[in-house]
């Protein structure tokens, strides 16, 4: 299956694995439709993008937003879904959480992507796709992040029951393991580098991945006529050390 004069669109293509997903779209022929929250977002991913992309604003917390972002977008033939909240709430120790805090981790990957899958799905054609992101804290738990762990797995289950839901639509997610996005910047440079060193080291591939790479598993997914209701790991192997 070729992506050749395809209509994609990229909830979160503004940055990171979404940008790339919309790079890599563009290459094989597809035109983009990037959504994120904030319009200077949208219009700084498309002149970095150029040709064949345009973009709408949508807040994936509301969903009058996505109601009326699809409205607006018409048909297309695959979605992929990379939005993501960075806020760090809900991580922590049980004891101490917040559960009112901890509620909002599920607003945007979960929520957000159930919303969106709600108003787009009617706008797509049998076979055409819809691609979630997760991360490998469903499948790696660490201290601290109980929330975000059952927040992710989540997510798997959601592709799978929207796999059903919506056949002959495809749904799969992508769970990615450490990518190196824009996310990281935050960090000190000599920090940012001992640490993902650190994160990395054991992984059969010990390194961090880049945004390019993990974006070949969203193309993989919406080319794969075959597949529907699976999680393909983008990790380095992170999952089997």
């Amino acid at each position: 299956m070729t992506l050749q004069n395809k209509r994609i669109v990229i909830i979160g293509g503004s940055s990171g694995i979404g940008l790339a997903v919309a790079q890599a779209a563009l290459r094989e022929g597809a035109q983009v439709v990037i959504g994120s929250s904030r319009q200077t977002t949208v219009d700084g991913a498309i002149e970095k993008l150029g040709a064949g992309a345009s973009g709408v604003v949508v807040d994936v917390t509301d969903e009058a937003s996505v109601k009326a972002a699809f409205a607006g977008i018409g048909a297309f033939d695959h979605l992929a879904f990379t939005a993501g909240d960075w806020s760090g709430a809900g991580r922590g120790a049980l004891a101490e959480l917040d559960l009112d805090d901890a509620r909002k981790v599920f607003a945007v990957r979960y929520w957000g992507a159930l919303t969106v899958a709600k108003h787009a799905h009617g706008s797509m054609p049998p076979g055409g796709s819809i691609t979630l992101t997760d991360g490998m804290f469903a499948h790696r738990p660490g201290k601290g992040a109980v929330v975000t762990t059952s927040m992710l797995a989540a997510v798997e289950h959601l592709a799978q029951g929207l796999a059903i839901e919506l056949a002959p639509i495809r749904v799969n997610c992508v769970c990615p393991g450490l990518i190196r996005t824009e996310v990281w910047n935050s960090i000190p440079a000599e920090q940012r580098e001992e640490r993902l060193h650190r994160m990395t080291s054991r992984q059969p591939l010990p390194r961090t991945g880049e945004p390019s790479e993990a974006a070949e598993a969203y193309l993989y997914l919406m080319r794969g006529g075959f597949t529907t209701g699976q999680i393909l790991r983008v990790d380095g192997g992170s999952s089997i050390v």
